[in-house]
């Protein structure tokens, strides 16, 4: 089974979790990133796991209260 874990980028919180097999690019939206849009959000490991980069809603309203923040390499752990 496939699990598809999305987690933010900034705080490493898991958001959520997909566990199946029969879950396709086009249901989860990824059809319509660019490839260089996949290569940031989208990250496979050897077991078959996908990780999915997502900003969680503090962090997104963390950085848009303070842009300065997204000048750092880690504002928000």
């Amino acid at each position: 089974m496939m699990a598809i874990k999305y987690i933010c980028p900034h705080c490493h919180t898991v958001l959520g979790t997909i566990e199946s097999d029969h879950v396709t690019d086009a249901q989860l939206g990824f059809h319509s990133l660019t490839p260089a849009e996949r290569r940031d959000i989208i990250a496979y490991d050897l077991s078959g796991e996908v990780t999915v980069k997502v900003t969680c809603d503090y962090c997104a309203e963390a950085l848009e209260n303070n842009p300065e923040l997204s000048l750092l390499v880690s504002p928000l752990q």
